[in-house]
């Protein structure tokens, strides 16, 4: 990941010093195993672990002569035990039982701080719901104004749609959490049945039913997937705020810093930078989901075009969900919100927005049919549009309308109150421990 989005929590976990690191953890844990099913003495794993100590550096001057970063790492673990021992390092297995093993216990890792950062958006999240339950707000559809909904409401359906991607989430981490140690095509031979289970249970992950040489990668794009479906929903939100904050709406706007510079050529300019940045990284992210989905589809018992990409998605694909995560929280705890803007937003209108409302009650209390009533309110707020006129005054002074309906009857139509009634039940629903 460029210095830019660099996280180094994640940097770390997927560096080559926590690699080599977990790699040499499942290789002693296979000892281990072997050591009590009586293959080699306890006193000889002793002095193997003793003996090992990982040197980077001579890994990858080692890797420059084999081309192969596995075969490197186990020539060096090699070198540093007595010629007896050599034999067992790296006995029955294949370079992915460590690889994708290790992969599981690094990606096990990432995924506590993805599940973190979500929770604090969530939180976030609530807590914005919440205070602005009842900031009535224009709902849009198509771009133009629909009838009176909240920002509450907004922000409530942010969280639970943020809610199921952490369901989800929470299976596709049991999912890509499992390791395996099979041997070259899947059958356990070299091994032992046994022995996966009881390094992944050491391990603390899973251990996969089946394999081949390597898991079968539609468990890595069920999780990649699931963590690109999230990132959607964060540059949902993200382009959300961005068209609220245009100029001609202004309902809400980033926090801009005092020494903050918008624009190299305007100075006026106080752009949604922040959530830009997010609806830009969101489709990188977007991009390799697709790559991922890519890798299910590999030759026989396995082939490595899988594993270049890996190499990349991986680190960049965690390093951006986490990134963008954090960057909506924190825009998301410090946004303003401009409620005098939103009434003089609901106002444009002139309550051509309560023509629904009006329909309905035409329905109930006359004999015209469904037709008949929305072709006569049509008709008025289209005169409304054309004249430049407030809805309630064109409908006050329709007799036809003024035959049915009461002159309060009519006025109550036009009450916002009307569209709140149900906002406490929804909250409820949504926000129910």
């Amino acid at each position: 990941m460029i210095n830019r989005y660099k996280n180094k929590e994640i940097e770390y976990i997927f560096s080559d010093e926590n690699k080599f690191s977990n790699w040499l953890k499942i290789e002693l844990l296979v000892l281990e195993y072997y050591a009590k099913s009586g293959l080699i003495r306890k006193d000889e794993l002793d002095k193997i672990k003793d003996s090992i100590h990982i040197n980077i550096n001579e890994i990858y001057e080692i890797e420059k002569i084999t081309k192969h970063d596995v075969i490197a790492f186990v020539e060096h673990i090699s070198n540093q035990v007595n010629d007896e021992s050599k034999k067992w390092i790296h006995y029955g297995l294949t370079s992915t039982d460590i690889v994708d093993t290790g992969n599981a216990i690094a990606i096990k890792q990432v995924n506590k701080i993805i599940l973190d950062r979500l929770n604090r958006l969530m939180k976030a999240i609530k807590k914005i719901a919440i205070q602005h339950k009842m900031t009535v707000e224009i709902g849009r559809t198509h771009g133009v104004h629909a009838e009176i909904t909240t920002f509450g409401l907004k922000a409530a359906l942010w969280y639970d749609e943020l809610n199921r991607h952490k369901n989800h989430l929470i299976l596709a981490f049991k999912e890509i959490e499992i390791g395996k140690i099979s041997g070259a095509v899947g059958t356990h031979a070299n091994t032992g049945i046994k022995m996966q289970d009881y390094v992944c249970k050491k391990l603390n992950i899973g251990s996969a039913k089946i394999s081949t040489q390597i898991l079968s990668r539609d468990i890595h794009a069920f999780y990649f997937s699931t963590i690109n479906l999230l990132g959607l929903t964060i540059n949902k939100i993200a382009c959300e705020l961005r068209h609220l904050a245009r100029t001609e709406i202004f309902e809400v706007s980033e926090f801009f810093e005092k020494n903050q510079k918008g624009s190299s050529a305007m100075p006026h300019k106080k752009n949604p930078i922040t959530l830009e940045n997010i609806c830009g990284l969101s489709r990188l992210l977007n991009g390799y989901s697709l790559t991922i989905n890519e890798n299910v589809s590999l030759w026989n018992e396995r082939d490595i075009s899988h594993s270049s990409n890996e190499r990349v998605i991986f680190l960049d694909a965690t390093t951006i969900i986490v990134n963008i995560l954090e960057k909506l929280t924190k825009t998301i705890s410090t946004l303003i919100i401009n409620k005098k803007k939103m009434l003089e937003n609901i106002k444009i209108s002139k309550n051509v927005i309560f023509s629904q409302t009006l329909l309905l009650a035409l329905i109930k209390c006359n004999e015209l049919s469904r037709k008949e009533n929305y072709e006569l309110v049509q008709s008025l707020a289209f005169k409304a549009f054309e004249e430049n006129r407030d809805f309630k005054d064109v409908v006050l002074e329709n007799q036809k309308i003024t035959s049915y309906l009461s002159k309060q009857e009519i006025i109550n139509i036009f009450d916002f109150n009307y569209h709140l009634k149900y906002v406490d039940k929804i909250f409820e629903k949504v926000f129910k421990k």
